[in-house]
């Protein structure tokens, strides 16, 4: 028997011509013994030319060859995170730690933010912001992080872009609700995990009290055991600072007091951006001023879900926002297309921005006009 392939609309089939009486002829000619052992030759013979041919016909085509290669390689060797240049790429990404920090007055003054790698303010209740601050396994320990604060639904989807282990002190309904359900939040809550956190009870009350450190963060790996991370990682380039015409921007939160608001100031010296909150220059307990190599403003839809003032926000899709860097500002879009991709920054002719190496800070706001831009410059 010759098997022959016959295409119909595009699909191949095998056609095997009088199959069912050559089987026949076989059993006629032979013993019952012998036919069964003939047939099942012959089914074994056609079942693995069928397993073949659908095999090579069916299987989808790629029209890249796969190449597996780490996803932040660069033609200059940069850590993953911080874009700061290094001796050779690391073998594995490093895990990454989400740490939930509040920002009402009562927890001032706060503690770590400014070792963050990337940190990224949001609206809580009452329009004051709360910020999910980015560390990671193996950077330059970093004592004291808090006060560590409550979980809310849309700072997940930030945590788990990164894999990130999330460290937080309970939560919203909807954050739990979604911590549960989603399948990839790596849940670290003070409530269970209490001996990788403590209570500040000398100079804090409750709820503002909770800290944690990367240490703490670290030693927690041999108990989760978390696999190696998978995330996205962003296009990073050195500093080119203007010259002049710099541009500082300031945001308003609406909070019903200034004291939220939030105010970066150029240094053309350092080429960074100096935080302000209120009217002084944002510290930390450390004393130590915070400061980003790069500021972005993010507009998206803000919503309030229940009678306690919880916002909902969106963070998936694509939107407008501002890009503040060495004293220039750009205009530019965000797209993070599913909730676990990471949010990436683009032109308006569709080009990826290069953030610089260093520390980013993320600003999420309702609208971009609550932002205004001065020439103001730190000398």
């Amino acid at each position: 028997m010759n098997p022959r392939r016959k295409i119909i609309q595009g699909r191949t089939h095998l056609h095997i011509p009088n199959l069912r009486g050559a089987m026949v002829a076989v059993a006629k000619r032979a013993s019952w013994p012998r036919t069964l052992g003939i047939l099942s030759v012959i089914t074994l013979l056609v079942g693995a030319l069928v397993f073949f041919v659908s095999r090579n016909i069916f299987a989808p085509k790629s029209s890249e060859p796969i190449i597996s290669l780490p996803v932040f390689e660069q033609t200059t060797p940069r850590h993953p995170l911080t874009g700061e240049k290094i001796e050779a790429a690391p073998a594995e990404l490093p895990q990454v730690f989400a740490v939930m920090v509040e920002n009402s007055y009562e927890a001032w003054p706060l503690s770590g933010l400014d070792d963050a790698f990337l940190v990224i303010e949001a609206p809580v209740e009452g329009n004051i912001p709360r910020f999910i601050s980015f560390f990671y396994n193996g950077q330059e320990k970093v004592d004291k992080i808090g006060p560590v604060r409550s979980a809310r639904p849309y700072y997940l989807d930030w945590a788990d872009e990164f894999d990130a282990l999330y460290a937080h002190v309970g939560g919203s309904p909807e954050a739990l609700d979604s911590i549960a359900a989603n399948g990839t939040t790596h849940n670290f809550d003070q409530f269970f995990q209490s001996e990788y956190f403590w209570r500040d009870t000398a100079t804090r009350f409750a709820p503002h009290n909770v800290f944690t450190s990367t240490a703490f963060l670290s030693s927690a790996l041999d108990e989760v055991k978390l696999g190696p991370p998978s995330y996205g990682v962003w296009s990073f380039k050195d500093n080119e600072p203007a010259e002049n015409n710099f541009v500082s921007p300031s945001i308003d939160w609406a909070s019903g007091s200034s004291q939220y608001d939030v105010k970066w100031l150029f240094d053309a010296k350092k080429d960074t951006y100096v935080r302000y909150q209120g009217e002084q220059k944002d510290t930390v307990s450390s004393g130590q001023g915070i400061s980003a190599n790069n500021v972005a403003i993010l507009e998206t839809t803000i919503t309030t879900v229940d009678e306690l003032g919880r916002r909902h926000l969106i963070t998936t899709g694509e939107g407008k926002t501002f890009i503040y860097q060495d004293g220039k500002k750009i205009e530019a879009t965000w797209k993070k297309p599913v909730r676990t991709d990471r949010l990436r920054f683009f032109t308006a002719d569709g080009k990826e921005i290069a953030m610089n190496a260093g520390k980013t800070w993320i600003e999420v706001v309702a609208g971009l006009d609550s932002v205004t831009e001065a020439t103001a410059t730190i000398n």
